[in-house]
């Protein structure tokens, strides 16, 4: 049972461990969107940087990625930036992408 014990031991960790390293991307995955809507909408240096925070909080009302999408529509709509949603969408996979990469190679 030992052998058995320590199997189911190592699967739970790595599944902990990929959980973590998968918040961490859409954590970080919402900070880039929010840097890329952020520079659409003229913000620079720090109002870009705290623009992004906001980003990153608004993600974290509930699960899923609606949230985020509805956050960085609504914000460009008031600046009067002019992207479809498939454009929006698609930034966010590409940045999703971009931050997993970065996340799995501990940068």
């Amino acid at each position: 049972m030992s052998q058995f014990d320590d199997r189911k031991r190592a699967q739970e960790t790595k599944y902990q461990l990929d959980q973590e390293l998968e918040f961490k991307a859409q954590a970080r995955r919402a900070k880039l969107v929010g840097l890329w809507a952020a520079e659409l909408m003229g913000l620079k240096d720090e109002a870009a940087a705290d623009y992004a925070k906001s980003v990153v909080v608004a993600d974290l009302e509930e699960a899923g990625v609606e949230d985020l999408f509805r956050k960085i529509r609504g914000d460009l709509d008031l600046h009067s930036v002019q992207l479809s949603d498939h454009q929006i969408r698609s930034k966010m996979d590409e940045a999703l992408a971009e931050a997993r990469a970065s996340v799995a190679a501990g940068t």
